[in-house]
């Protein structure tokens, strides 16, 4: 079942909250989510979000606040996220204009070097409220001991699944891998694609999700992005193999420090767990996995990574 709010009680929260009930609803969308965009009585433009709390809202709130006041194109936080039930609600300004980017040689280029100046200008994870559990497509470090963590979006367990088991064996692999990578938790953004960004000119705009905030190594960050940048949200739109090294190259040249090449092979390892869950989430509804990753690219990259 999804999150909403009511009109009465969303009128109320509006009212408590930023001074002005809404008058006119500009937009709304969300999937188990509710995302409104609201132009208030007052005349002001904002976005309330309503999705089931989880306490890691309180910390993505805060790196979002810290980002946007520091000057990171994030829109800016007008009420952090608060319980309400067993709902999270906050508040954002709505930040107008922008366009997703269009494919040019340079895109990949473009995306990793936003990724990097917000890693770059984020908060020490110290500093903020837990992250933790990482959403379900980047929880590769999850705390249960089974191999898959619980999907936020379906009822279905992927480790029960039979199907595709080739894709467990991936999985296994790279987690292994990544727990042991001996590397510092930076804070970076784990739904890195394209729409989640909005550019003008193809500068970076604005950027959106920030319920997607995560602790992990810097590596595995932008080796998540790498994977997935080119997607608006149709099955198949992820990277080539050829894209994400073009991501992982200009990444690594933005961040302004060499990798060592555990590092790179953990980046490659981290893309493939996220195409790996995409590609075995798809199979527990009979969808076809290869739209997320085919037998021929898992090996690639999974040479890539060294496993």
């Amino acid at each position: 079942m999804s999150a909403r709010l009511d009109r009465l009680t969303l009128s109320e929260w509006c009212l408590r909250h930023l001074g002005s009930e809404p008058d006119q609803v500009l937009f709304e969308a969300g999937y188990l989510s509710q995302v409104l965009a609201l132009r208030l009585a007052n005349g002001a433009d904002v976005v309330v979000k309503v999705r089931a709390w989880q306490e890691r809202l309180t910390g993505c709130g805060q790196v979002q606040h810290s980002l946007s006041v520091g000057g990171f194109p994030a829109p800016p936080l007008l009420v952090p996220p608060e319980r309400l039930g067993n709902l999270g609600v906050s508040a954002e300004a709505l930040v107008h204009g922008g366009a997703l980017l269009a494919t040019e040689r340079d895109s990949a280029a473009r995306f990793a070097e936003a990724l990097a100046l917000l890693v770059g200008a984020a908060p020490d994870p110290a500093s903020v409220g837990t992250l933790a559990p990482s959403p379900a497509w980047v929880g590769w470090d999850h705390a249960a001991e089974k191999l898959w963590p619980a999907l936020d979006d379906r009822v279905g367990d992927l480790n029960e699944h039979p199907g595709d088991r080739w894709l467990d064996e991936i999985a296994k692999a790279v987690r292994t891998q990544l727990l042991a990578l001996d590397r510092p938790a930076v804070i970076g953004h784990g739904d890195w694609y394209s729409q989640n960004l909005r550019w003008i000119d193809r500068q970076l705009h604005v950027v959106h999700d920030w319920d997607s905030v995560v602790a992990q190594p810097e590596a595995s960050i932008a080796g998540q992005a790498a994977a997935i940048w080119p997607g608006t949200g149709l099955p198949g739109e992820v990277a080539s193999v050829a894209q994400s090294e073009q991501f992982l190259t200009a990444y690594e040249r933005a961040s302004g420090h060499s990798w060592t090449d555990n590092e790179v092979r953990a980046a490659w390892a981290a893309g493939l767990w996220t195409r790996a869950f995409d590609a075995k989430k798809a199979s527990l509804v009979g969808a076809d996995p290869s739209a997320a990753l085919t037998k021929t690219e898992a090996k690639e990259r999974a040479r890539l990574a060294g496993l």
